[in-house]
C-alpha cells in the first residue's frame, strides 16, 4: 500500500511540474498567452511562438456587442417558412419506438398517442395557425407533384404568409390562394409550370386559380415577368428523350422568333412545344406531334401553327 501510494504521489508531482512548465516560456521562463485570432501560443516577454495552428473551438463569426451576439448565435435546427411555426416547435415521431429502436409496450403506445394529440393541439393554438398549417401542407403536396425544388416551396410559403398577413384571404379559398402562390413562386424562380399543369394537381378550378393569381400578384406587388418559352424547353426535351443538340436547336429557334417578334401574344408553352418538335425534326430525331402534345399538355393544332411560324422566322430554313 505504501509503495503504490508513493508512486501515485510521484506521478501527480510529475504531472504538476509538466503543467507548470507548459505555462512558462522554455527560453526565458516568461509567461505565455494564447492568441486566438492567429491560433498561436506566444511568450509575453521575448515573443517566442511556442505553439501554432491550434484548433479554434469558438464560432466562426465575431460579435462586438450582446445584441449582435444574440442575432448571430445559431442553436438548434434552422428555421423554415415551409412550416406554420417555422420549425421551432417539437415534433413527436409517429413511430412507436424508443431511442434504441425497440418497440414500445402497449401502455407506452397509448401514452404516446395521447401526447401526439395534445402536441398537435398546442402547435395550432388559433384559427390563423390552423389556416397556415393547412395551406403549407397544400403547397408542399402540389410542389412535390409538380417536381418543384425546395426554393420554390419556400418562396410560395412566404407569398402565402404575406397574403394572410395582409388579409387577402376573406372571400377566397385556402386551396385557391395556395395554388396561386405555387404558380407565382415557380414563375419567379424561372421554373414555370403551365396553368393546365397547376390545375391538374390543384383542388380548385382553372378559372379560380387564374383569378386568384392575378389578385395576389396585384395586391402584393409581386414582380413576375412573363414566362420565357426557353424555360420550358429542358423539361420537354428531357421527357421526350431528345439530345442536347436538339435542345440547343430549339433554343435557337425561339431566340430567332423573339428577334422577329413572333412570340408576342403567343402562349409560351405552345411556342416551346413547337420549337422542341421542330428541333427534333431538324436534328433527325424521332418524335411525333402527339408525343409532344402529351408532354406539353397542348393541342396538336397549336403545335402545327406555331411550328410553321417558327420556321418562317428562321430566315435560312424554307417552310416545309
Amino acid at each position: 500500500m505504501t509503495d503504490s501510494h508513493t508512486r501515485t504521489r510521484q506521478q501527480e508531482t510529475e504531472q504538476t511540474e509538466e503543467e507548470s512548465e507548459s505555462l512558462v516560456c522554455p527560453e526565458c521562463s516568461g509567461s505565455l498567452v494564447v492568441d486566438d485570432e492567429h491560433g498561436e501560443t506566444i511568450c509575453q516577454d521575448c515573443g517566442l511562438v511556442v505553439e501554432e495552428d491550434s484548433v479554434d473551438r469558438g464560432p466562426e463569426w465575431r460579435a462586438f456587442d450582446s445584441k449582435e451576439k444574440d442575432e448571430k448565435s445559431r442553436v438548434g435546427a434552422p428555421t423554415t417558412n415551409m412550416m406554420h411555426d417555422k420549425g421551432l416547435s417539437t415534433n413527436i415521431d409517429w413511430r412507436d419506438k424508443d431511442a434504441y429502436g425497440n418497440a414500445l409496450g402497449a401502455k407506452q403506445r397509448k401514452k404516446m398517442q395521447r401526447l401526439r394529440k395534445w402536441n398537435e393541439r398546442f402547435r395550432t393554438r388559433d384559427s390563423k395557425e390552423r389556416n397556415l398549417k393547412q395551406a403549407l401542407g397544400e403547397i408542399d403536396r402540389m410542389a412535390s407533384a409538380l417536381g418543384l425544388p425546395e426554393n420554390v416551396r419556400e418562396t410560395a410559403s412566404v407569398i402565402y404568409r404575406r397574403a394572410l398577413d395582409e388579409n387577402l384571404l376573406p372571400g377566397r379559398s385556402i386551396e385557391g390562394v395556395s395554388t396561386a402562390s405555387v404558380y407565382a413562386a415557380a414563375r419567379q424562380a424561372g421554373v414555370p409550370r403551365s396553368l393546365d399543369e397547376i390545375t391538374e394537381v390543384s383542388r380548385v378550378e382553372k378559372s379560380e386559380i387564374a383569378r386568384t393569381y392575378r389578385y395576389v400578384v396585384r395586391e402584393l406587388g409581386l414582380e413576375v415577368k412573363p414566362a420565357d418559352p426557353e424555360s420550358y424547353v429542358p423539361r420537354f426535351a428531357s421527357s421526350l428523350g431528345l439530345s442536347e443538340e436538339a435542345e440547343r436547336r430549339a433554343r435557337q429557334l425561339l431566340q430567332n422568333a423573339k428577334e422577329q417578334g413572333v412570340h408576342s401574344g403567343k402562349s409560351p408553352v405552345g411556342l416551346a412545344a413547337a420549337a422542341v418538335y421542330a428541333a427534333a425534326l431538324l436534328t433527325n430525331e424521332k418524335t411525333t406531334q402527339a408525343a409532344v402534345s402529351e408532354v406539353a399538355d397542348i393541342s396538336e393544332v397549336t403545335i402545327r401553327n406555331r411550328y410553321h411560324e417558327l420556321l418562317e422566322a428562321e430566315q435560312d430554313i424554307p417552310v416545309a
